[in-house]
C-alpha cells in the first residue's frame, strides 16, 4: 500500500488517496460548501480542493473502466 503524503494545509495529497477515500472527503467538502465558509478565501479554497478530490475519483474510475475493457477483450480461456 501507498504512503499517504500530507500538504502543507496538513490534509493527504489527493494523489495519494484512494476511490473511497477521495469520494467521501469530496461528500465532506461539498458539505461544508453547502453551509457555506466564514470567509471568500476559505470557500475558494474548499472549491479547488473538491475539484482536485472529483478529479481523483474520475481518475479512479476511468482506470476501473479500462480494466474492465481490457477483460472482457480477453478472449475466454486465456489468462490476463
Amino acid at each position: 500500500m501507498e504512503a499517504m503524503s500530507v500538504s502543507s494545509e496538513g490534509l493527504p495529497d489527493v494523489a495519494t488517496l484512494s476511490f473511497e477515500q477521495a469520494r467521501d472527503e469530496l461528500i465532506r467538502v461539498v458539505g461544508e460548501l453547502e453551509q457555506g465558509a466564514p470567509t471568500l478565501e476559505q470557500s475558494l479554497a474548499l472549491w479547488e480542493r473538491g475539484e482536485a478530490l472529483a478529479a481523483r475519483c474520475e481518475e479512479w474510475l476511468l482506470g476501473a473502466k479500462r480494466r474492465l475493457e481490457a477483460a472482457r477483450a480477453t478472449p475466454e480461456g486465456a489468462e490476463a
